[in-house]
């Protein structure tokens, strides 16, 4: 069920940032492409990369905070207000599950807000494991979960254990 955090990191040179003053919601739908808001600890930069390096090459364009030149230095509430547009406006939320964003103030502040204003089919969590052990929490498993599948490649499962793939490619809502 868990992705290695070694195999994240090994797409993180593949990331292509999107965000910044150029990259609008506007501008990643008129692409065409789906989607996502990244919620991570920013001690996991490398694996947000990785993620955002991955999905990248399956079409997808990946919003991580860190990589927009408009967000604030500091965190206030421009920052809380600009986190909350994103996560309405566009597809999807990832969550990006490691023992950081587990313990994050943002992490669950993000995917609570998430679980408000977006349909339960649009949050997935991209659960990780590492040489330590792996990376969930309880209310973690209230959602859907992207995981490496048996024969190569990923898969979209449904909350709760063993229920069945959406597709190998992508998740479908």
């Amino acid at each position: 069920m868990f992705i290695s955090q070694t195999d994240l990191g090994n797409f993180s040179h593949a990331a292509n940032p999107l965000a910044g003053s150029y990259w609008t919601v506007s501008a990643a739908k008129r692409s065409g492409r789906q989607t996502a808001f990244l919620s991570h600890s920013h001690k996991d930069a490398e694996l947000a990369k990785g993620v955002q390096g991955f999905l990248q090459a399956m079409g997808w364009d990946i919003y991580i905070d860190w990589q927009d030149t408009t967000m604030p230095e500091k965190p206030n509430r421009e920052t809380a207000d600009k986190i909350q547009e994103k996560i309405r406006n566009l597809d999807w939320f990832l969550f990006l599950g490691t023992q950081h964003s587990t313990a994050s103030r943002w992490c669950p502040w993000e995917i609570g807000y998430a679980d408000g204003v977006k349909p339960r089919n649009s949050i997935v969590v991209v659960p990780t494991a590492d040489n330590h052990g792996s990376y969930g929490s309880e209310y973690l498993e209230l959602y859907r979960w992207v995981s490496a599948v048996d024969g190569g490649g990923t898969g979209c499962f449904r909350q709760g254990p063993r229920l069945g793939v959406y597709t190998s490619a992508t998740c479908s809502r």
